[in-house]
Formats: C-alpha cells, sequence, structure tokens
C-alpha cells in the first residue's frame, strides 16, 4: 500500500511517497517553495542530497502536477493530509464534501491553514479522480482532554451549539514525540510534557499516552509567544483597541496574527535565530522578547507538571524545540525542584534523538527529530486497511 503525504502551506507544498507494507519505506520526497511567487522552487531529496530547480509555479495546482510528474510509477493508493480543523469533525476521515464542509465552517477559525488546504485538495481530486482522500485532523490527539481541560466558561448551550471548546492543535508532532518517549523510557505508563516549538508552538500534557492538556484552544492563536501570532492575550485588550483606540476589527485581526508575537515584541524579527543574534549584540527588546518566550513555555511546563502530578519526561521538538539550545535551556532553568536537570554540554551540542538530561536527573529530556508524515501515513493506512 503506497500512501502520499502531503502537507500544503500557504506558498509550500511538501510530500513524502510511503511503502507501507511490510514497513515504512520512504519511496520519494520533496517540495515547492515560494508558490506563487517570482522565483519558484521545486526540489526532491535523494541519498540525502536536496537537488532543486527554478520553475514557474503560479499556484498549487503547478506544484501539484510538478510532484506527481516525478514520482515513481507506483501506483498511490492513497494522498493523506496533516488537515488542521473542522466545525465538529475530528480524528482520521475520507474527504468528503462534508467534512470539506466543516473544514469551511472554520476557516475564519484557522485562516492561514484551512483555505489552502480546501483548495489543494479541491485539486488533487480533479488531478487523481478515484484516489481516495484522507485526513487526519491535527485535533485528535487532544480529543482525549476531560471536558474540565476541553471548556471554555461561555454559556453552555452557546457553545455546545457552536462547538466552541478547546481543541488543540500539533497532534501529529505531539503523537510522535509521545511516541518517541515511550520508547525511550521503555513504557507506556508515563507522564509527559511534550513541547512543540517551531513557527507556531504548543505545549502537551500526556498522561499514558493520551493528551490531557494542551496550551493551543479553539484556534491557534493562544498559548506560547509565537513567531508572529500573539499567544494568549486579555480579550478585553481587543475590546480596548477597538473602541477606544479606534482600531476595526479587521486590523486587530491581522495585528494578532502576522504582527504580534516573537515579530511584534523584538522588532526584530520572527525567526528565532535572528532574535538571538540580536540579543547577544545588546539589542535589549529582543532580550525581553526571548525572556517573555522561554518563561512562558516554562510556566506551561510546570503547570501541567501539576496537573500530571509529577514528570517523567520533557521533549522539544520543532525547528526552535530541536534546533534552539538557548531556548531549551531557559525553558527548563528553575526546574530543577520537579526533577528536571538538564545537561549544559549535551544541550549545546545536542541533535535529533539526543537524551540532554543531566546524569541521574529523575526527569528526562529529549530533542526529537519529529515526523509527522509517517503519523499521517500511518492513520491513513489503517483506515484503509479497516474498509470503512
Amino acid at each position: 500500500m503506497n500512501i502520499l503525504v502531503c502537507n500544503v502551506g500557504s506558498t509550500s507544498l511538501k510530500y513524502q511517497l510511503f511503502a507501507m507494507d511490510g514497513g515504512e519505506a520512504v519511496l520519494a520526497a520533496g517540495g515547492a517553495e515560494r508558490v506563487g511567487a517570482a522565483g519558484s522552487v521545486f526540489y526532491r531529496k535523494e541519498s540525502g542530497a536536496r537537488l532543486e530547480e527554478r520553475c514557474a509555479l503560479p499556484s498549487h495546482r503547478e506544484a501539484i502536477v510538478k510532484m506527481l510528474s516525478v514520482l515513481p510509477g507506483s501506483k498511490i493508493d492513497c494522498v493523506g493530509f496533516k488537515v488542521v480543523h473542522a466545525k465538529g469533525v475530528t480524528g482520521v476521515r475520507y474527504l468528503t464534501d462534508d467534512v470539506l464542509a466543516a473544514m469551511e465552517a472554520f476557516s475564519s477559525v484557522a485562516p492561514a491553514h484551512n483555505p489552502p488546504y480546501l483548495a489543494a485538495i479541491r485539486m488533487f481530486r480533479e488531478l487523481m479522480p478515484g484516489t481516495p482522500l484522507v485526513g487526519a485532523f491535527e485535533t485528535a490527539f487532544h480529543a482525549s482532554m476531560p471536558p474540565e481541560a476541553s471548556l471554555y466558561s461561555i454559556p453552555w448551550e452557546l457553545a455546545e451549539r457552536e462547538s466552541i471548546r478547546r481543541y488543540g492543535f500539533h497532534g501529529a508532532s505531539h503523537e510522535y514525540m509521545t511516541g518517541f518517549a515511550a520508547e525511550a523510557l521503555g513504557k507506556k505508563d508515563f507522564r509527559l510534557v511534550s513541547c512543540h516549538l517551531g513557527g507556531s508552538g504548543s505545549i502537551c500534557a500526556v498522561r499514558g499516552g493520551r493528551s490531557v492538556d494542551t496550551s493551543m484552544g479553539f484556534s491557534l492563536q493562544c498559548g506560547v509567544m509565537q513567531n508572529n501570532r500573539i499567544g494568549d492575550i486579555d480579550p478585553y485588550i481587543i475590546f480596548y483597541l477597538a473602541e477606544e483606540c479606534g482600531m476595526t476589527l479587521p486590523e486587530i485581526k491581522d495585528m494578532l496574527q502576522t504582527k504580534s508575537g516573537l515579530l511584534g515584541a523584538s522588532g526584530v524579527s520572527n525567526d528565532i535565530r535572528d532574535i538571538e543574534k540580536a540579543a547577544e549584540a545588546g539589542n535589549a527588546r529582543a532580550e525581553i522578547a526571548l525572556r517573555a518566550y522561554t518563561y512562558s513555555i516554562k510556566k506551561y511546563i510546570g503547570s501541567y507538571a501539576a496537573a500530571l502530578g509529577g514528570l517523567d519526561a520533557v521533549t522539544f521538538g520543532g525547528g526552535i524545540g530541536r534546533g534552539s539550545a538557548k531556548v531549551r535551556g531557559d525553558s527548563l532553568s528553575g526546574l530543577e525542584f520537579l526533577g528536571v536537570r538538564l545537561d549544559a554540554e549535551k544541550n549545546r551540542s545536542a541533535a535529533g534523538g539526543d537524551d540532554v538530561s543531566a546524569a541521574g536527573s529523575p526527569v528526562r529530556i529529549y530533542v526529537v527529530d519529529t515526523n509527522e508524515e509517517i503519523i499521517v501515513a500511518r492513520k491513513a493506512a489503517g483506515l484503509l486497511r479497516s474498509g470503512q
């Protein structure tokens, strides 16, 4: 069974083709960047090398056509997508008209994700008629949260009618890191705080392999500070900006999702590497932005340790979680009372798969190269094999 997994961004496309029978071999991988802009790039990964070519990719349609033209001749049994959000729908689902309508109903909640995915899914329908399309929703891993963790204290009837609750996201990454921790610890019953830190980020509390709480909620805008998204905010700031400062709701929405977070706080960049360099050079705003970012991560780790009744492990994944020793170190500094003891030297030179805990640390600390695509491929293959 061959599963093609596609990850669609607003200006990008990434793909991996998996052979799921008798193993999980990667038959092909690559993607496209700067879709819809000048200087589009299509690339393939072969034998550890990235082979690039410049080509005109005015839309995702051209990127998909290009991808299909370079794939091996093996039959594709299914296309899987790491879809994000849908009203009243989660889990692993065939992407039927009803499911797409549920995604459209939440496009305003996930504006950077749902519209490009919906457009791409419809292109795949047209270009690959008869091939099953399957969506593995990012909210699925968090469906196990108890009601006290998912409840928003608005009127109950309104929340029920409009499907307003804490959903959580980055489910494939948190699920992968949970599986990594289970194998590394050699047990299934453990208490984990999983930190997915990238352009967007979320923290997840896991007990016995299941999500019990997470920092993102109804949308992807809350939780820890993100690259240019706000993270946690007092909702009355929005009313103040509208009623007293004369900003319109579209202006406020654009500010919160594109001009805030690390970008807004630092005034330097939305890239943590640029902000770290600026802070080292004496930029006070950049230094404060970094401190605020790692402080918010530390608070979530501490609160989730309380919710879990202790900790057995902490994992860091995503581009920042894997790539920034400073973020890992500052986020864990001061948590020694919880048994979290980091080895500074191991942390400085860490690569994916490393245990960076100090010798004798009761809590293990892992840096993880997450593989969200294989999670999607497994779920899609499972749905096909079930015959549902």
